[in-house]
């Protein structure tokens, strides 16, 4: 995070996500506009919408769905531009609302353990380190494991978010057995008293068969010590790859059992379409979207403000 994040004036979080989705929500709400500024909601308007929508990453499926439902009530009518990213609005809060759930610590568990798992380059770092931060805002004692041990940088970034955060972190050098760390981490976090043990993992795809086993076994041994856990696994995803976030979601899936999304970088990519893909697609959890560097741009989102401000609304 750099000095400028720290020390700028705080923004409303309202007010980020829109900046944040800006490069997404001109895309669409110029499309919308060019195609129905004096014009009947016809065959071919409702075309060019659903190709609008698909190359904002909202998928096929979904695009046809909100079409549909527009069509419903409007086919034949004259619409106006206002009028279209309303509806769409509303119906994209609509598919949001069921997976729109903040990330909630076990009741019971002491530490509550949360695996976090992604390909490298998606914020899985950055991410835990934001979550500390938030965690420890509150009031509780958090543990981070720099769990993926064969990339030096990812250590050196988890340690630099701990002395930051005032969170431990549990290190070892580099290319040590991940299950092993996380093993010893768990036993440190009940220990100390942790309210919360956020578990770094690595990200490389390139040998899946690998990763899986890897991540198969880092389950297993926190098992051992506490049967429930993990009591939450995790997903990042980085919004700038559009429709490969799915493919991610699916390979993960064979590999462990996810409880839940983490969107980042929606600030970087016209692609913001791809929330409301995953949410209709997957209907996991979506318990944080990412729009800005700083440790508040990370957080629950409201199903509303998401879907007005991807179509280019002010709030209601």
């Amino acid at each position: 995070m750099s000095e400028t994040t720290e020390s700028a004036p705080k923004k409303g979080w309202l007010s980020r996500l829109r900046e944040g989705l800006t490069r997404s929500s001109s895309k669409i709400a110029d499309g919308i506009t060019g195609i129905f500024t004096k014009r009947k909601l016809d065959d071919a308007a409702l075309e060019e919408l659903e190709e609008l929508l698909i190359s904002a990453d909202l998928g096929p499926a979904t695009a046809a769905k909100l079409v549909a439902s527009l069509a419903k009530t409007r086919f034949g009518k004259e619409v106006t531009p206002e009028e279209v990213k309303g509806v769409l609005a509303a119906d994209i809060a609509e598919i949001l609302r069921p997976v729109a759930r903040p990330l909630t610590l076990q009741e019971g568990a002491k530490p509550t353990v949360v695996l976090v798992v992604g390909v490298n380059g998606s914020g899985k770092t950055t991410t835990i380190g934001k979550l500390a931060k938030q965690y420890r805002d509150e009031g509780r004692k958090v543990v981070l494991a720099a769990g993926d041990t064969f990339r030096a940088a990812a250590v050196e970034q988890l340690k630099i978010w701990g002395s930051r955060t005032g969170a431990e972190v549990i290190a070892r050098e580099t290319g040590a057995d991940p299950a092993g760390l996380a093993y010893d981490a768990l036993v440190r976090a009940r220990e100390s008293g942790a309210d919360v043990l956020l578990i770094d993992t690595a990200g490389r795809l390139h040998n899946k068969a690998d990763l899986m086993a890897e991540l198969q076994k880092v389950i297993r041994v926190l098992k051992k010590l506490d049967p429930a856990a993990p009591h939450a696994c995790l997903l990042v995803l980085d919004a700038t790859t559009g429709q490969n976030a799915h493919s991610q979601v699916e390979v993960f899936r064979e590999m462990t059992q996810i409880t839940g999304l983490v969107v980042t970088k929606l600030d970087g990519t016209a692609r913001g379409g791809v929330v409301v893909a995953l949410a209709s697609r997957f209907g996991l959890p979506i318990h944080a979207i990412g729009v800005g560097e700083g440790a508040d741009d990370l957080r629950p989102f409201s199903p509303e403000a998401f879907g007005r401000s991807l179509m280019g609304l002010p709030p209601a």
